[in-house]
């Protein structure tokens, strides 16, 4: 159950979730009915509702999406909860795009951009590529690790666990997990092995927890459609929690294989109450290459 529509009142439960991005089309078709085809045919049957812990409420006794957002011991926005992504800013469905960089959308990342994503010729060529296989070689349709912008802008619901020294995300989809080290700690040298999501190391300025990911495998899609993202990239999230059931992530991609100039795009992410992660299995024998 999710927070922030105009009146304060609760969003749908998860069943709209998994189906918020699913639209006519084979090319999304195929990438998205493949990771979800473990999805439990019940998911709200799972896991008995538990209310969540200290809930702002209005003179209504409703929850407050737009309360002030939680803050730590040490004074820092606490970013901890069950979040889901979204495609606008929560309880906004706006006909004018918000103030700010272009929003990300799942199936192609730079959809918004006014210039379209500054691709080179090489990152041209593999989106062509990617295009003409109709998405099956998305590593979500193939239960492989699907890279932090995708996990960032799907619907599934992802746990945050703040601490300290890690922040740690817990994404229900595919039971995938990522670290953020905030200890002080610096990116690993050249040499080090790639992963799927990279090394994430966090700063704070401010009230933004600005994260810069490095060293990642080569071959990367960046969403549904392939936009690439190669072993020369370098990803900067800037994390914000502006009220209690809203959370902005600006993303920007530098990748000189790939793309001729940085950009920068932004996700939304909404709160969900009284809810839980559910088990989710990716089994790659179910599905044909």
């Amino acid at each position: 159950m999710g927070v922030g529509d105009a009146a304060g009142v609760a969003m749908p439960h998860r069943e709209g979730v998994a189906s918020s991005h699913v639209s006519s089309g084979r090319l999304l078709f195929v990438a998205v009915a493949a990771a979800l085809a473990c999805w439990p045919p019940a998911v709200s049957a799972q896991w008995p509702k538990y209310p969540t812990p200290r809930v702002p409420k209005d003179a209504a006794g409703r929850p407050n999406p737009d309360a002030p957002a939680p803050r730590t011991a040490d004074g820092r926005p606490d970013f901890s909860g069950l979040w889901r992504g979204i495609t606008a800013p929560p309880g906004v469905r706006p006909r004018q795009p918000p103030p700010g960089p272009a929003i990300a959308v799942y199936r192609e990342v730079g959809q918004n951009l006014p210039e379209g994503l500054p691709v080179t010729p090489y990152g041209l060529d593999l989106l062509k590529q990617r295009l003409a296989t109709d998405g099956r070689q998305n590593p979500q349709a193939r239960c492989l690790p699907m890279g932090i912008v995708q996990l960032h802008l799907q619907g599934a619901p992802r746990k945050f666990v703040q601490t300290p020294a890690v922040t740690a995300i817990l994404y229900e989809a595919a039971g995938e997990t990522r670290q953020i080290f905030t200890d002080g700690r610096t990116l690993p040298p050249p040499e080090a092995q790639p992963w799927w999501n990279g090394y994430s190391v966090g700063r704070w300025e401010g009230d933004d927890l600005v994260v810069t990911t490095t060293r990642f495998r080569d071959g990367g899609w960046l969403d549904l459609i392939g936009s690439p993202l190669t072993d020369a990239g370098t990803i900067t999230e800037r994390f914000r929690r502006p009220t209690f059931a809203r959370m902005e992530i600006d993303i920007t991609v530098d990748d000189p294989k790939a793309y001729t100039r940085p950009f920068t795009v932004r996700g939304y992410q909404e709160l969900m109450l009284d809810d839980a992660l559910i088990e989710f299995v990716c089994d790659n024998q179910r599905f044909t290459p």
